[in-house]
């Protein structure tokens, strides 16, 4: 089993949603997801053999997609980048 280190596991890259523009915070989104991606599938062996299936499945690619607009809601509203 190639599994990532429960130490190498990481929520927050940087610790913190604080970004300096929105472009920042899209690609914090971004990687927060993928980040999540190995959180929840730590092994990369078995990761990586599910690619061929989910990169090319719409339905999987638009999932993908919620998931880091989500993530980017919630760090652009720690940013506030919806204020007035």
């Amino acid at each position: 089993m190639n599994r990532v280190p429960d130490s190498e596991l990481v929520l927050v890259p940087g610790g913190t949603l604080i970004t300096a523009t929105p472009d920042d915070g899209r690609a914090l989104a971004i990687t927060m997801a993928r980040h999540s991606i190995h959180n929840i599938q730590p092994d990369l062996d078995i990761l990586k053999g599910g690619r061929p299936n989910y990169s090319t499945n719409p339905d999987s690619l638009v999932a993908v997609s919620q998931v880091i607009a989500i993530e980017f809601q919630t760090i652009a509203a720690a940013n506030g980048y919806w204020r007035g």
